[in-house]
């Protein structure tokens, strides 16, 4: 079903820098923030707040953090997020094979004891209601101090955004995460579900960036990151 359709990429010039930003880590733009560019301001205000968590280096590595954002999104439901987050750990450094294996962290090999704290926070916390309790808390705090512990809470809260607004707008999934998905995923019980692509891009945005807006635009312009192999 077409609940509201993402824009094209052509019609929200005004974001450029957002979403080149947003394809140069990626490799393509998301239908979920092109269904957010209906409104810019929301846009920008996500694409601060997602820079600020995933894109800016921490202390925590972004292949964890990928995996983190899958083991959420599995146990909130969200498909789609499910298929970016491996889709990302991928191209994050993380072997292919051990993306495969992230249903069964708890047993797999290929996950250390602090990559398994990581991914047992992140599935209680995914869980309506939210089953983190002060013994998940203990675990972590064996392997992260409070500043890394802080960067997990981040990322899962982003997510916690996110897998609701895809689950709730059906959001389209693009091609790449799906065929990762489908190729490294459906045998751990991935499917596309009311995600398929079958959706015509809307018409253009009617809304222009507020002055705020823009100002955080030309400063993102001014501190882009280049794209991988520049």
């Amino acid at each position: 079903m077409n609940r509201i359709a993402p824009l094209r990429k052509e019609h929200n010039k005004d974001l450029n820098t957002v979403l080149e930003i947003t394809e140069a880590v990626m490799g393509f733009v998301p239908n979920s923030m092109l269904i957010m560019a209906r409104n810019p301001d929301l846009l920008a205000a996500f694409a601060q707040l997602s820079t600020v968590i995933v894109v800016r280096p921490g202390r925590v590595d972004l292949g964890l953090k990928a995996l983190i954002m899958f083991e959420v999104s599995r146990s909130a439901g969200c498909q789609y997020c499910v298929a970016h987050s491996a889709n990302l750990a991928a191209s994050s450094a993380i072997p292919v094979p051990k993306v495969e294996q992230v249903w069964e962290f708890e047993t797999s090999p290929e996950f250390s004891e602090a990559e398994r704290a990581a991914l047992r926070f992140a599935r209680a916390s995914g869980r309506v209601p939210n089953t983190v309790s002060d013994a998940h808390f203990t675990e972590l705090s064996r392997h992260y101090d409070e500043d890394q512990i802080l960067e997990i809470v981040a990322v899962i809260a982003l997510l916690g955004f996110l897998n609701r607004w895809n689950d709730s707008l059906a959001t389209p999934l693009e091609a790449g995460p799906r065929d990762f998905a489908e190729q490294h995923l459906a045998a751990g019980g991935w499917t596309i579900g009311k995600h398929w692509s079958g959706v015509s891009p809307g018409p253009p945005p009617r809304r222009a960036p507020s002055l705020k807006t823009r100002l955080f635009l030309w400063l993102l312009k001014r501190w882009a990151p280049k794209p991988r192999g520049v």
